[in-house]
């Protein structure tokens, strides 16, 4: 029976509702953290400090993190990551209640929150092409329901809940996404062993085998151009993300609820772009259609920097969304179907440590641009990286070279041996 027919596994449907609950408490917070910062400060730079915070682990810790899902059970990794998150969401909701709240808190609070993100996501990017058997037709069709619901939940219903909930207290949409982290972590809990966990190389210490992951993305061309985009892309958007609360508020003139159906406006156009990603993937071919998304977001924020009112605002964003959720679906289902089962957890976390260490550049320059220069000048900025990164990263994941990695790939056992020396393993991607 081939992949075009076969059905998604009943462990998927589990996996799918849990982070579709986890992501819709995501997007209650995503509305209210920098609308709580707000009512605590007007210092872009104070707002970029919490920003940044949130991006911090996987700076720190993003290759070594993956070294360990790598050695631990994937499932429980991910049942304990959203426990952890659950119950420490209760420290700022019991701040706000006792009117104790403070920049600081909520940094400290986004840099622990985005710690347990590390572990679970990494995990779970690990978890599913275990649960598919890197099958790249299953790959996408599950990536493209999980990116589509995350931009309905996280987009669509969050942020206007989000702001809704703040409006009846500072800590209910805190302790709303804990809520949500609980359920998540009952959810995956439940789900099945997809296959057997990886054999650690007792052998190997944890630094070594981080180096190993770490190595096979910058030396195959393809994960590389793959890592680049979203690292480059991370300093745009969050440059964006820095001072968007501020241009909404001081430029368009809308105020907290409006700025959640400006997010929502965004996640319709994900939903959509998620939704459509895999025909543009057979028209196009991965790579082409990889290159038209990243242009796509560049032109559409040079859009917003220049909208006039919130309605064109909401538009630019709707049209950024659908560039970003096809991408969030194709880039990476490909990386899944090429890359050996015992290193997905390495090779997912350096990947995406490359782009969450640029977001802290990302969220500075936002913050120091919009102070020297007026809030807009952040937006042409990030408009301006996107569009030079999609020219840089164009032949990098271009089709020829990835139809080349898939052939590679499906020629090769996915458990491939390890070079005794450089924990690498033997196979190379064709470029």
């Amino acid at each position: 029976m081939t992949s075009d027919v076969r059905r998604l596994p009943a462990g998927f449907g589990r996996l799918w509702t849990a982070q579709t609950v986890s992501s819709l408490g995501d997007g209650v917070s995503h509305a209210a953290m920098p609308l709580l910062a707000l009512t605590l400060t007007r210092d872009p730079m104070a707002l970029a400090v919490v920003t940044a915070a949130g991006t911090l682990p996987w700076l720190l810790f993003g290759v070594l993190g993956g070294a360990l899902v790598d050695r631990w059970d994937r499932r429980r990794t991910m049942w304990i990551a959203d426990a952890a998150r659950a119950a420490l969401l209760a420290v700022p909701a019991a701040a706000a209640a006792l009117d104790a709240l403070s920049i600081p808190l909520l940094a400290a609070v986004a840099f622990l929150l985005a710690l347990g993100g590390l572990f679970f996501d990494t995990a779970a990017t690990a978890y599913l092409p275990d649960l598919l058997g890197r099958d790249p037709a299953l790959l996408e069709r599950a990536n493209s329901r999980l990116r589509g619901t995350q931009a309905a939940a996280s987009g669509f219903a969050g942020p206007p809940a989000g702001s809704a909930l703040l409006a009846l207290g500072r800590a209910v949409p805190l302790l709303a996404d804990a809520v949500s982290f609980l359920v998540s972590a009952l959810l995956v809990r439940s789900l099945p062993a997809a296959a057997p966990r990886p054999a650690p190389q007792a052998r190997e210490s944890l630094l070594r085998q981080a180096r190993a992951g770490a190595a096979y993305v910058f030396r195959d061309r393809l994960l590389l151009g793959l890592a680049l985009r979203p690292a480059v892309g991370n300093i745009a958007f969050v440059a964006v993300e820095t001072v968007l609360a501020l241009f909404a508020h001081d430029r368009l003139g809308i105020g907290a609820f409006g700025f959640g159906l400006l997010l929502t406006a965004e996640a319709a156009g994900g939903l959509l772009g998620a939704g459509f990603a895999s025909f543009l993937g057979r028209r196009l071919g991965t790579g082409t259609a990889l290159t038209c998304t990243a242009a796509v977001e560049g032109l559409a924020i040079l859009g917003l920097a220049a909208a006039p009112n919130a309605y064109a605002a909401g538009l630019a964003l709707a049209v950024c969304g659908a560039g970003m959720g096809a991408t969030m679906v194709l880039a990476p289902s490909l990386r899944q179907s090429i890359v050996p089962a015992h290193l997905m957890g390495r090779v997912a976390s350096t990947s995406r440590m490359l782009a969450m260490c640029a977001a802290p550049f990302g969220a500075f320059l936002g913050g120091w641009l919009a102070t020297a220069h007026g809030v807009r000048t952040p937006l042409y900025a990030a408009a301006g990286l996107l569009l030079t990164m999609t020219a840089v990263t164009a032949t990098m994941t271009g089709n020829r070279r990835v139809e080349a990695a898939l052939r590679a790939a499906a020629a090769t056992p996915a458990e491939a041996p390890e070079h005794p020396d450089s924990g690498a393993p033997v196979r190379e991607h064709a470029a």
